[in-house]
């Protein structure tokens, strides 16, 4: 069977190759412990849970504008602002089942073939997935251990040139929970500003923060409002996956191009889980700073414990609900030990080099579980390192 070679370089997400052969062998009666998938393991808040059901209940089921109701749309506007010290419209928003459509179709609507694109490796798979489905050229920029996982600005200003159209930035980040500095975000503005690009920025983490610290976004700086276009959503914030609703924010007259793309695709966004959207950034917020508080207290867990496993050293995250250690110090690659770990531990993690070619080296786990589950996956790691 011929397939058109757009479609050729796509390749599944590691975490649900990873998925796939823990369930197996669950399948098989062995007990795995699941750190692989970047997956709340709270409920879906109680207030946003009543919403939706209310929706469906009164008939607020039916088509809506692509774009999104008008009253998410505006209250998207008005809580995004509020949090980042800017103003946006409601014509700036775009609502959409997850938030991957508003990664995927602002970069069609922008990036001819030829192009480049600059992003964040070790990073989300997808970004080089969509830079290539639109015919851009992928250039991957080094997130550096040394720097917290920022970008190594050395080889950024190496990179960027005339022909970049695009430059990705995710923070806090999957795969590495690092959190871009300031000083960082504005030498990347300069140099879009410098070469006229359009910046994405992936904030779908940037509520989950740790120290009190805060994630910056570079959209706040001045002159990058109009050339920003920020991506993200329910998913992670309200621990609302599998309601898929997700949104993005960028200068009107590219929204109204991507309202099209959205029209001409999946028509709507569910109506009732607008409604659960709604309820959601409207709504009472304490249970976020709730989750966030017991994220971090995981995030200290599983970073000591960690530190504790020959071989092994790991950063403490700034953000996100992932660790990425450094696991040289084994003398494995990252896939040979994440294959080991899960196939004689029991334990699924994500080997590193699934976020790209600079992940070599370094594993990923997710501690959205809960502390016991956690401290049986660290132990029954050490005990599989310590006798491979």
């Amino acid at each position: 069977m011929t397939f058109a070679t757009r479609t050729a370089h796509l390749k599944p997400e590691g975490a649900y190759q990873v998925l796939a052969r823990a369930t197996q062998l669950e399948a098989d009666g062995r007990e795995i412990v699941h750190l692989e998938i970047g997956q709340p393991d709270y409920a879906t808040f109680e207030n946003v849970s009543r919403a939706g059901i209310e929706a469906i209940r009164t008939g607020k089921t039916r088509y809506t504008p692509p774009a999104g109701m008008s009253q998410l749309r505006a209250a998207i506007a008005a809580d995004s602002g509020k949090r980042r010290g800017m103003e946006f419209s409601a014509e700036e928003v775009v609502v959409s089942p997850g938030g991957k459509p508003n990664l995927f179709f602002p970069t069609l609507a922008l990036i001819e073939p030829g192009d480049e694109v600059i992003y964040p490796n070790p990073g989300f798979p997808t970004y080089e997935a969509m830079i290539k489905v639109a015919g851009g050229i992928p250039v991957a920029v080094p997130l550096l251990e040394e720097n917290s996982f920022s970008f190594d600005l050395k080889v950024f200003d190496k990179m960027i040139n005339e022909k970049t159209k695009m430059i990705i930035i995710n923070s806090p980040s999957n795969p590495t929970g690092g959190v871009i500095p300031l000083a960082d975000l504005k030498h990347i503005a300069a140099q879009a500003q410098k070469f006229n690009c359009w910046v994405m920025s992936d904030e779908i983490y940037a509520r989950i923060v740790y120290d009190d610290l805060s994630a910056p976004s570079i959209a706040a700086l001045p002159g990058m409002k109009e050339r920003t276009i920020i991506v993200d959503g329910f998913s992670k914030t309200y621990s609302m996956t599998g309601w898929r609703l997700g949104y993005g924010i960028m200068p009107s007259e590219l929204a109204a191009r991507v309202d099209l793309l959205l029209t001409h695709s999946i028509g709507s966004t569910a109506h009732f889980t607008q409604f659960a959207g709604l309820e959601a950034v409207t709504g009472e917020q304490g249970m976020v700073d709730v989750m966030v508080t017991e994220y971090q207290r995981r995030r200290n867990i599983i970073v000591d414990g960690l530190n504790a496993i020959p071989g092994f050293t790991c950063q403490k995250p700034e953000g996100a609900f992932y660790v990425f250690p450094n696991i040289r110090g084994t003398g494995m690659s990252s896939t040979d030990l994440a294959n080991m770990i899960l196939e004689k531990a029991g334990v699924a993690l994500l080997p590193g080099s699934s976020f790209g070619e600079y992940g070599n080296g370094y594993l990923r786990l997710s501690y959205a579980n809960s502390i016991e589950n956690i401290e049986k996956g660290l132990e029954k790691i050490q005990k599989a390192i310590k006798t491979a």
